[in-house]
């Protein structure tokens, strides 16, 4: 079964904030199986349904969504969950979350590991 990846950030008025979130995909997108792209909460587009249609006609018959977000708060309890049955209905496919980014162990290891860097600079 294909799995779309949907790469979710918050979004900012000022463009140059995506650049490290492109960057991410550029990353990510080889070496996933099925098709990748990004959706914000708010500012940017896509947003999340239609980034999950667009998935959905690129042939992703589930889509997992990554929320790169640092904690679990108010957008991810409350926006998500709203956002993700819109996705569902539109997008003809099951849509299911990840858990924050910065809940993963690895990744606030790798925020440490930057942090200790810092320090020594």
């Amino acid at each position: 079964m294909t799995t779309g990846l949907v790469l979710f950030a918050h979004g900012a008025r000022d463009a140059r904030w995506r650049e490290p979130f492109d960057r991410l995909l550029a990353l990510v997108e080889p070496r996933h199986a099925g098709p990748v792209c990004q959706a914000f909460l708010e500012h940017m587009q896509p947003d999340l349904p239609t980034a999950c249609v667009a998935l959905a006609r690129n042939g992703a018959k589930r889509i997992v969504v990554v929320p790169l977000f640092l904690g679990t708060g108010e957008h991810l309890r409350n926006d998500v969950p709203a956002l993700v049955s819109v996705a569902e209905q539109q997008a003809g496919v099951p849509v299911s979350v990840a858990s924050a980014a910065g809940e993963d162990a690895s990744v606030l290891e790798a925020l440490a590991e930057y942090c200790l860097d810092a320090s020594r600079s």
